[in-house]
């Protein structure tokens, strides 16, 4: 039984209604062309299309996509440098002409991805080449910065933008590395012995300083004690002076004669010399002309007090 006009063309028009409608994911845009050449755009949602005429042609991510990369590097003096970076880029934007660029600049994503990765290390070992090997790790913010500044205008003509670059590792071969950590170390050797050298010179200089100031002290103290000193025998020779002195002018005027004066002190020192002499032994002279000689000396000595004292009144 050959199916009726109706039931086909009901068939065709289910048919055509379906091929009329697609729908487009969030995050994706749709490329439409018309007999192969670009026609436009359709966003997230469901779309209609003409039949046969109009073709799917891409469908395009906008969201965030990311690629990790590994290559090395040559510096100025001649040092391999490994990286291991991640790129984060997307779609710069959902316009018409980003959209464009992002369906036609490459034939397929695999095109794409070798144009980045081989963008990204050129743009890396061109920073890398002028600089040394000791100031490639000092300089991981520079060389992403420098990348940026270099890809984002080439990306941009692709439809695409760089969100972020990170260098996530960068090593070097295994010699320099050793030659790296026995620099590192003689390095903190020297620090740690310039530190001790400089605890040690503030240690001598405050003992130096300590030991100065206790001389300066001891020598202050031993002036005051000699100036104690003086002044001490200097009231102790006075006083006696003027006992001596009181002493003879009583004799004088009792009508005695002055060296008897002399004999008790004489006497009364060799009695002070006996009884604190603590075990010392003092010679003295205790014959009649050493006496006598000694008595002279004394009286001598009186005479002259008592001329001092006539010349001050």
């Amino acid at each position: 039984m050959a199916a009726s006009p109706i039931f086909i063309f009901v068939i065709v028009i289910i048919v055509i209604l379906f091929l009329s409608f697609t729908s487009v994911q969030q995050g994706t845009i749709v490329v439409i062309t018309q007999f192969g050449k670009y026609r436009r755009i359709l966003k997230p949602g469901l779309n209609f299309k003409i039949p046969i005429i109009e073709q799917v042609f891409k469908r395009i991510s906008i969201q965030n996509q990311s690629i990790e990369l590994q290559f090395q590097a040559i510096t100025v003096d001649q040092a391999n440098v490994y990286f291991k970076a991640m790129l984060l880029y997307a779609v710069v934007s959902q316009d018409e002409e980003a959209i464009k660029n992002v369906a036609f600049k490459f034939v397929n994503e695999q095109n794409l991805m070798q144009a980045l990765v081989r963008t990204v290390e050129g743009s890396i070992r061109g920073f890398v080449a002028t600089k040394k090997q000791s100031e490639v790790l000092a300089l991981r913010r520079e060389i992403v910065e420098e990348v940026k500044g270099q890809l984002d205008k080439i990306l941009e003509s692709w439809g695409y933008h760089l969100i972020d670059l990170q260098m996530n590792d960068i090593t070097f071969d295994e010699d320099i590395i050793k030659s790296m950590s026995k620099v590192v170390a003689s390095n903190n050797l020297k620090a740690a012995a310039e530190n001790e050298g400089q605890a040690l010179l503030i240690t001598k200089t405050k003992a130096a300083e300590a030991e100065g100031n206790a001389i300066k002290i001891s020598a202050e103290a031993e002036r005051q004690a000699a100036q104690l000193r003086g002044q001490g025998v200097a009231l102790f020779r006075e006083e006696v002076a003027k006992g001596m002195s009181s002493a003879a002018k009583e004799m004088q005027d009792a009508n005695l004669d002055a060296s008897f004066l002399l004999f008790s002190m004489w006497t009364e020192s060799i009695k002070h010399f006996s009884e604190q002499g603590n075990g010392n032994v003092i010679f003295l002279d205790g014959s009649p002309d050493g006496m006598q000689h000694t008595m002279h000396q004394l009286m001598g000595l009186n005479k002259l007090n008592s001329g001092e004292q006539e010349k001050k009144k």
